[in-house]
């Protein structure tokens, strides 16, 4: 544990790393009492990380700990402008906000030429992805999937951070801080006569 001071106040900071391992699923919710708040990762290049969230690891904690506010944070942040990763990984490969507006992509690596199948973009970041890549292929998740499982679990921060640039690392434990010093207001339930109607 360690005494952190965050927009004035001082707070002791205690950590707990689980195993995510199947062998630790009786053992791992033990920890889970006390606790104040869960951060919660997934790798930014292992799609099996990110559906692990919502199949696997919301359900256990609401289930042994419902109500405990939940930090989501995407990991390998570094690996965004890492230009050697995108050439040894070609399922995840950077294209321009211009390239997408007007259709037109083609994407060449050494020795290898990849068609146009799709595309996916968010915010400033832009994606080409193969149709129909490798299973264990990696995909670089960019920053509205994110969000989209954010507001999916219901977790009131998402943050992209690298441990090997230390880069948003701060930001993480400060985000998880705040969640517990000031936790987001509850919105209020609507009327029955101001609900909205949707027809799908």
């Amino acid at each position: 544990s360690a005494n952190v001071v965050v927009n004035g106040s001082t707070v002791n900071l205690g950590l707990w790393d689980t195993a995510g391992q199947e062998d630790y699923n009786r053992l791992r919710p033990l920890s889970y009492r006390g606790a104040d708040v869960f951060i919660l990762a997934f790798s930014l290049i292992s799609k099996a990380s990110y559906e692990n969230v919502s199949k696997k690891w919301i359900p256990e904690l609401k289930h042994y700990a419902p109500g405990v506010p939940i930090v989501l944070v995407g990991t390998k942040l570094d690996l965004r402008d890492d230009k050697q990763f995108f050439i040894d990984h070609p399922g995840a490969v950077p294209i321009s906000t211009a390239q997408v507006k007007i259709f037109q992509l083609v994407h060449t690596f050494p020795e290898t030429l990849f068609r146009y199948y799709s595309f996916s973009c968010c915010l400033d970041f832009y994606y080409l992805q193969l149709s129909d890549p490798h299973p264990s292929s990696p995909f670089f998740f960019p920053i509205c999937k994110g969000e989209e499982l954010r507001k999916l679990i219901g977790s009131p921060a998402y943050i992209e951070c690298s441990s090997k640039t230390q880069q948003n690392v701060k930001a993480v434990f400060d985000a998880a801080i705040r969640v517990v010093l000031q936790p987001p207001k509850q919105k209020k339930k609507k009327s029955k006569a101001q609900k909205a109607c949707s027809i799908l």
